[in-house]
């Protein structure tokens, strides 16, 4: 059996079947924690629950005027965001915005971010894995204080998208954070994958698209963590990876992304990115 075998099994899991779908103003976005719905009955006049579904705002399906929806939705979610860290169901509260993007690619609004996985809206992450020009992998063990995967091993960068962020510019600020990288050392990246995890979570749901970049360091960077959530940072070879990602020291996004670089049936070897793959623009 291949080594992604199980971490890929591991990213496809369906929705728990007691939680409902969300649908906001129309659109279906999202699956509902199966608690959620006691503390959404508190806005009637938004939310309609109806057996396996959940509507917000479902007087606005259909609307044409996008700002005012947006406004709605945002304002809706801050306050539905504000009850449930008040009841404490969020973990924690991170004071940043992301989109609220619908199935069909509908941006309906913002979201504080804790509040994302109770309502199992989708995320957009950026992961960099950056190689020495010998053939090493630079590898990031989050720090232990982090709430969630404390002390795993993580690819060099990684981040969810803010809202009205690019993955562009999400890369470029998490890559400054995470490892002191400047846009000159990121020039020359090239995209190698895009992936997206659904799994249940403690707090909900995840769905998460990922979006994975390589490039190569020179012998003369040396990454260095600005935001003081990075416990340690080293090198390894591939053959490295694979034994980690069979002891399951990385996390499940990293190991995917790792995948992604690597190639799931040659691991061995650092895989060029083919002329053809398409550039990051940054």
């Amino acid at each position: 059996m291949n080594v992604f075998d199980s971490v890929s099994a591991r990213a496809q899991v369906d929705p728990p079947p007691d939680s409902p779908r969300l649908r906001i103003a129309g659109h279906d976005c999202g699956w509902v924690a199966p608690d959620v719905p006691h503390w959404l009955a508190a806005f009637p006049d938004e939310v309609l629950i109806e057996p396996g579904v959940v509507h917000l705002l479902p007087e606005l399906a259909g609307a044409s005027a996008a700002g005012a929806r947006s406004q709605a939705v945002s304002a809706l979610l801050a306050r539905i965001a504000t009850a449930l860290f008040e009841a404490g169901r969020l973990n924690g509260w991170r004071n940043e915005l992301l989109d609220v993007v619908a199935d069909d690619g509908t941006v309906l609004g913002v979201i504080e971010r804790a509040s994302v996985r109770p309502l199992g809206l989708a995320t957009h992450a950026v992961h960099l894995n950056a190689w020495t020009d010998s053939g090493q992998l630079w590898i990031a063990q989050r720090s232990f204080t982090k709430t969630t995967d404390p002390g795993m091993w993580d690819t060099l960068v990684g981040g969810l998208v803010s809202a009205a962020e690019t993955p562009e510019s999400a890369l470029l600020r998490e890559s400054w954070e995470e490892a002191g990288l400047l846009p000159h050392h990121l020039k020359d990246g090239r995209r190698s994958g895009q992936f997206t995890v659904r799994r249940v979570l403690p707090e909900g749901y995840q769905v998460e698209h990922v979006t994975v970049v390589d490039t190569v360091l020179g012998p003369e960077v040396v990454p260095e963590n600005q935001d003081g959530e990075v416990a340690a940072l080293r090198t390894v070879s591939p053959e490295e990876v694979l034994e980690m990602v069979a002891d399951g020291v990385f996390t499940l996004e990293a190991a995917l992304s790792m995948k992604a670089s690597l190639g799931a049936f040659a691991p061995a070897s650092l895989v060029v990115t083919p002329a053809e793959s398409a550039r990051v623009s940054l």
